[in-house]
């Protein structure tokens, strides 16, 4: 009966309602999918996405699935693409936690006082951390058409303070790479050392990683937002901290208000409904819930699904390219219909 019925409803629905249709008719006799027949499920969707190069999905703290594809392993490190803007939020907490940034009001002028006089000290005045954090800045993008002018630049920090302003800060959401470089420009000043120190210190350290390869603007300081690499595992273990209160085993990495605090939605995005931003995390409507995840060009992702106790880490080709748009929304498909929905519906069986 139920390979009869799918492809039929497959002809006429969207292939989540199929899949919700379809549990809704099996649950009466108990025949509700397991969590381990959804893995065989999903392997089978994965298999069938050609850019994919990774896929791990942990709950409770336990791995559920591993699976790698395009001849990757686990050793090999990732790179992470703008997915690192989530680790940039997370040294950005424990900077504060630690007294290098006072808080997240704290105006970045004061990071910067090679610009407090001049036509631009007053909106280094205006501009606070917090806003780069949540992407309201009210600068002008450095990202999309304009990533190319900046990357080129000689000095990034200072191209990424003098675009034009374009909003009232806090205002409205513009997504800009220079928002979360500044955040790491902002963090080698306060504490003295690099952004890579910082993090291998405070971050990866703790959480018995090293970092990997994590590239440098021309004047040195660490790409804030791109071009880090770490393996899917470690990304994992990143994701979990914020279900675990910003705990690792014994050792607070980061302050549980922080790992709370990031995952809420502060800024509503201008890419479409059902999509916000917090601390340098995404939130995505899916399979009735709001998602944080951590975004990476491609394909690099981490999803932190509090109500599940979940954490799911996808890798990607990066090549660019016309199906690197359809492979994504395939990702978003896959973890909603096969990993979310089926895990939503053991936990109320």
């Amino acid at each position: 009966m139920l390979t009869v019925m799918r492809p039929i409803l497959s002809l006429l629905l969207p292939k989540h309602v199929v899949t919700l249709i379809l549990s809704v008719f099996l649950s009466p006799f108990g025949l509700a999918q397991s969590p381990e027949f959804a893995s065989n499920q999903l392997q089978s969707q994965a298999a069938q996405l050609p850019r994919l190069h990774s896929l791990l999905v942990s709950q409770h703290g336990q791995l559920l699935f591993e699976s790698y594809y395009s001849g990757k392993t686990a050793s090999q490190p990732a790179n992470m693409k703008s997915a690192s803007k989530s680790v940039i939020s997370a040294l950005v907490g424990i900077a504060i936690e630690k007294g290098y940034i006072t808080d997240v009001d704290q105006p970045i002028a004061e990071f910067f006082p090679e610009y407090s006089s001049g036509e631009y000290a007053d909106r280094l005045q205006s501009i606070s951390v917090g806003n780069l954090l949540t992407m309201q800045a009210g600068l002008a993008s450095t990202s999309g058409r304009n990533y190319g002018r900046w990357v080129v630049s000689a000095d990034w920090v200072d191209f990424a303070l003098k675009v034009p302003m374009v909003a009232q800060p806090g205002a409205q959401m513009i997504y800009s790479t220079g928002s979360t470089h500044l955040l790491s420009a902002i963090i080698e000043r306060a504490s003295g050392i690099s952004t890579r120190e910082f993090a291998q210190q405070y971050l990866a350290s703790p959480l018995d990683f090293r970092l990997a390869y994590w590239s440098r603007d021309p004047k040195g300081v660490y790409f804030g937002g791109n071009d880090m690499e770490i393996t899917p595992r470690q990304m994992l273990r990143f994701g979990q901290l914020y279900l675990d209160e910003g705990r690792y085993g014994d050792t607070q990495v980061l302050p549980a208000d922080w790992a709370r605090d990031s995952l809420v939605p502060r800024a509503t995005s201008p890419r479409g409904q059902g999509r916000y931003y917090g601390y340098g995390w995404w939130l995505r409507d899916m399979a009735g819930l709001q998602v944080p995840l951590a975004w990476g060009y491609g394909g690099q992702l981490i999803f932190v699904v509090r109500e599940l106790d979940l954490v799911v880490v996808v890798t990607s080709d990066s090549t660019p390219g016309g199906e690197r748009m359809g492979h994504l929304r395939n990702i978003y498909d896959m973890v909603e219909d096969y990993v979310i929905e089926p895990l939503l519906r053991a936990r109320h069986i």
